[in-house]
């Protein structure tokens, strides 16, 4: 007997606003290639660094009023992606649904656990006193990390949580937090061959 014949679990996302515009595809069944362009260039870094990770390919064009700020962009961008992944996702048959990961970068370490739960949630804790106001690459300020994964997890219908257990520099404990989103996310999303249809007591996710 053959197997069924997986649905690509892929999605593609445009969204256009007076403050920024946004297209965006991605595959999760991937190899984790990326061509990312959202003229903020450390975000660049942390989606190109999601993607690897996560095993998702990932295009994104972006445009926005980076000259007031990058917050309209980096919003914008991620309400995309979680979009993008709740619709790749389908009904979410035969999926493992939830991923745990400890991610290391230097001196910083993060955690994440994810769960596809249809549920949207974000805690995120232990980011040092101050980061939040730190320019990473005189751009980006620290506030975007948590903004940026509150925009995915509501708009992919996910619970996340995100704890920084230790750190020092900016740039490495942002890059460990999107590391350690991308490998749970990874588990989380991955196809189960044990799991029989939607893995939830309730019958959908």
């Amino acid at each position: 007997m053959s197997s069924p014949v997986q649905t690509p679990r892929t999605a593609s996302r445009v969204r256009s606003t007076s403050e920024s515009t946004v297209e965006l595809e991605l595959n999760l069944d991937g190899t984790g290639a990326s061509r990312i362009d959202t003229s903020v260039p450390f975000f660049d870094h942390m989606l190109t660094a999601f993607a690897k990770h996560s095993l998702t390919d990932l295009t994104v064009r972006a445009s926005g009023d980076t000259q007031i700020d990058a917050h309209h962009t980096v919003e914008d961008v991620s309400i995309v992606l979680g979009q993008a992944i709740l619709e790749a996702l389908g009904d979410k048959s035969g999926i493992s649904r939830y991923g745990d990961a400890l991610v290391p970068l230097d001196e910083a370490l993060a955690q994440a656990v994810v769960d596809i739960s249809g549920r949207p949630y974000l805690v995120h804790t232990g980011e040092p006193a101050g980061f939040e106001h730190h320019l990473i690459g005189g751009h980006f300020t620290g506030s975007l990390v948590r903004h940026s994964f509150e925009a995915i997890s509501f708009n992919a219908a996910l619970t996340v949580h995100v704890r920084v257990l230790g750190g020092r520099d900016p740039h490495h404990i942002a890059e460990a937090e999107y590391k350690a989103f991308a490998r749970a996310f990874r588990q989380a999303k991955a196809l189960d061959p044990s799991v029989d249809g939607i893995p939830s007591t309730k019958g959908a996710l």
